[in-house]
């Protein structure tokens, strides 16, 4: 699992039966940068570059989410569904002293 923050949301033209009951999220992913910062509130973009994220919990714009990739991310679903990352939990707060 991996930790970013919800910088939008992607609307779709067309309705996939798939996805139903969800929706996708523009997600810019944590870097080491992020995490230099100890407890301090995370915030900004990260050097990397952004991702698209299935969400079915409810995750708005500016909340830090953990999300999966890969092979898992379609786990949830019955059918075989293409899709490349989901939102696995919706963080609130992140507690972190590096050494």
């Amino acid at each position: 699992m991996r930790l970013g923050t919800v910088i939008g949301r992607v609307t779709l033209s067309k309705t996939v039966p798939s996805y139903k009951g969800g929706r996708f999220l523009v997600v810019s992913p944590f870097d080491r940068d992020h995490f230099q910062q100890g407890s301090v509130a995370i915030e900004g973009l990260s050097r990397q570059p952004s991702l698209v994220v299935y969400d079915n919990i409810g995750a708005g714009v500016g909340e830090t989410i953990g999300f999966i990739e890969g092979r898992e991310a379609a786990s949830p679903f019955d059918e075989p569904t293409p899709i490349d990352a989901i939102n696995a939990a919706l963080v609130d707060n992140i507690f972190y002293n590096p050494e």
